[in-house]
C-alpha cells in the first residue's frame, strides 16, 4: 500500500486505521526514538506513547503534508518533551544496549568485523549532541531528503545543512580519537 492519505482517514474504525499505521511505520518510529533516547526499553515505552498520541490526535491531522511526516513530527516533540523532562534528568536508566538492529546471517568474521564498526559508529552518533544525532539519524539512516528533515523538525534547510556539516566533522574527529 502507498502513503496513507487523506481519504484513509475517513474510515470509521479508527482502531483499524491505527493498526494499519502501526504496521506500516512502528520500526520507523521506534529507530526514530532510539536515536533519541539511546535506550531500547524507554524507546519501546515512548514509541507506545507515540502512538496513542497518534490515536487520539488523528482527528487534527488535516492532509497538508504527508502522514509519515505528521506521525514524525509528533514523535520528535515527544522525544525532545522526554528529554527535557525531570524524569529523564532525574532517573538514572542502566542499559549498556550500543545499538537496536536486526542480526544478519554472515560469516563469523564478517558479522564480528561489521558488528564492530557499526558499534563503533552508532556510539559516535549517539554521542552527538541532539541537534546533530537528528539530522545525521534522518539523513543518513531514514535517507530524507534535506527539504524533508528541515519540515520535520521545523527549522531552515541551510540550518540542516549546517548541521550535517557540523555532525560529520564532529563524528570524524570522534572515530580519530
Amino acid at each position: 500500500m502507498d502513503e496513507l492519505t487523506v481519504e484513509v482517514l475517513e474510515i470509521e474504525d479508527k482502531e483499524a486505521l491505527i493498526d494499519e499505521i502501526m504496521n506500516k511505520y512502528g520500526q520507523e518510529i521506534l529507530q526514530l526514538v532510539y536515536s533519541y533516547v539511546n535506550n531500547k526499553e524507554v524507546a519501546e515505552d515512548l514509541a507506545q506513547d507515540i502512538f496513542v498520541k497518534c490515536y487520539k490526535s488523528l482527528h487534527t491531522y488535516k492532509g497538508k503534508s504527508k502522514l509519515r511526516t505528521w506521525l514524525w513530527r509528533i514523535a520528535i516533540n515527544h522525544c525532545k518533551d522526554y528529554i527535557k523532562s525531570w524524569y529523564r534528568q532525574k532517573v538514572i536508566v542502566t542499559d549498556n544496549e550500543s545499538t537496536y538492529m536486526g542480526v544478519q546471517k554472515e560469516s563469523a568474521e564478517q558479522t564480528v568485523i561489521k558488528n564492530d564498526e557499526e558499534q563503533m559508529l552508532a556510539s559516535a552518533v549517539m554521542n552527538l549532541p541532539i541537534k546533530y544525532r537528528e539530522v545525521i539519524y534522518l539523513y543518513y539512516f531514514e535517507e530524507m531528503p534535506i527539504k524533508d528533515i528541515a519540515m520535520v523538525i521545523e527549522v531552515k534547510e541551510n540550518t540542516i545543512k549546517t548541521r550535517l556539516k557540523r555532525a560529520k566533522e564532529l563524528l570524524k574527529k570522534g572515530l580519530e580519537e
